[in-house]
């Protein structure tokens, strides 16, 4: 007969297995998009304040353009290490580090005082705001596969499009009333807000724990099984190419539209959020379809989007109208694609290790992450009087990323469920 010590112990499990969100539920899905929305979020609420930032530090655009890049490596290095350590510790611990690490990050980035301290601040809060999008991808594959994956992954998606809408819009609020640091400050409330939600809610979906120590030979092994299994590498190369013209959006717009085109901090954060309609509206299409199409069509119909997107935008700027809001209808077009292929992309990816879901997950953030930074950074660097930089970066990722999908549809089909 039960002793009533462990009565006690059975029934405190019991309300807190009851307290935490289901799977299947919007609630689940509603924590995971705000999770993965973090990232969103740190770039692009801060986007109308960067003419005031390069201003008010001394800096010039190139080094404004690194507090981007340099977000975008620790978020790489980050994502290298948050996949392997949660397979091995389990999903909501490892959570829970980088959220704090997050907010303690983002509370230097409102402190700072120089270009150079802000940009380093940016690299931490990165390194801690990309494990939500890491372990939200991982708790995704612990609960689902297949097409019910990608249908989850383009629910999160659609919620998680409301970052980029509001965001701008409420940076532009802040910078105006409060100037720019409000926006950190904010960013970081909302880190310490979302890390007592999951703590509270989140249940731990790790079943199988790796028995292995968490060693950079074993994470480089890992790695390696992935990089020869061929329809991980096809998406893979889907997710790097759709993201990377992304990145480059983020990079150049508010300079372009701002700088360029005149636009006010607010105004611009007005007209962005079409352009981040875009992909809200193909994120929601894409869960109703992905189930009757299948991954891989779904994928065909998002890159076929991104790529008439980009040549739109090369036409807009070819004509030489000079107009914010169609440039931005343009980049809407490919953003729309995008919320079809991203999620379609990384559920494939993730589809053949269950078992190293984290790892799995990590390593292609790492890829994503490295390629836009890459790509942002040139753009920045070539962005001077004209918008052909963006545009030309732009209809290349669409293209590319068309190309690539019917490139290698016999190779990815061979691990479809």
């Amino acid at each position: 007969m039960p002793t009533a010590p462990t009565c006690t112990v059975t029934v405190l499990r019991s309300r807190q297995a009851a307290s935490v969100l289901r799977p299947g539920t919007y609630g689940l899905t509603a924590l995971l998009a705000a999770l993965t929305g973090i990232g969103p979020l740190s770039t692009d609420m801060y986007l109308p304040s960067l003419p005031d930032i390069a201003r008010l530090l001394s800096a010039n655009e190139a080094q404004v353009q690194l507090t981007i890049s340099s977000y975008l490596i620790g978020f790489a290095i980050g994502q290298i290490v948050y996949g392997p350590f949660s397979d091995r510790f389990g999903r909501k611990p490892v959570l829970m580090a980088g959220l704090a690490i997050f907010s303690v990050a983002t509370f230097l980035c409102a402190l700072a005082s120089s270009v150079e301290m802000l940009i380093a601040a940016r690299a931490l809060q990165a390194f801690g705001g990309c494990g939500g999008v890491v372990l939200s991808r991982a708790v995704v594959r612990d609960l689902y596969s297949g097409a019910r994956a990608g249908r989850e992954m383009s629910l999160i998606g659609a919620v998680m499009g409301l970052a980029p809408i509001i965001a701008p819009v409420a940076g532009g609020v802040l910078h105006d009333m409060f100037g720019w640091r409000s926006t950190f400050v904010a960013l970081c409330v909302t880190g310490v807000a979302l890390a007592a939600i999951a703590i509270a809610l989140l249940p731990e979906t790790l079943k199988h724990r790796v028995a292995e120590p968490v060693t950079i030979g074993s994470m480089l092994r890992s790695f390696r099984t992935f990089l020869r299994h061929g329809s991980y590498c096809a998406h893979l190369g889907l997710a790097v190419l759709c993201f990377a013209g992304l990145f480059a959006w983020l990079s150049a717009s508010s300079f372009v539209l701002q700088n360029l085109y005149g636009l006010s901090p607010l105004a611009f954060g007005l007209v962005f959020a079409i352009g981040s309609a875009g992909y809200t509206g193909g994120s929601i299409a894409a869960a109703r379809v992905v189930g009757p199409l299948g991954l891989d069509r779904t994928i065909g119909i998002g890159s076929a989007a991104m790529a008439a997107g980009g040549v739109l935008m090369l036409c807009v700027v070819a004509s030489g109208l000079r107009s914010g809001v169609v440039l931005t209808l343009a980049m809407a077009v490919y953003l729309a694609g995008m919320g079809f292929v991203l999620s379609q992309s990384i559920a494939g990816a993730m589809q053949p290790f269950p078992e190293r879901a984290g790892a799995a997950s990590s390593l292609l953030g790492f890829m994503q992450m490295t390629g836009s930074a890459i790509v942002g950074a040139i753009v920045g660097h070539l962005l001077g009087e004209s918008a052909w930089p963006l545009a030309v970066t732009v209809a290349l990722m669409g293209c590319g990323c068309l190309a690539l999908w019917a490139a290698t549809r016999r190779v990815r089909a061979a691990s479809a469920p």
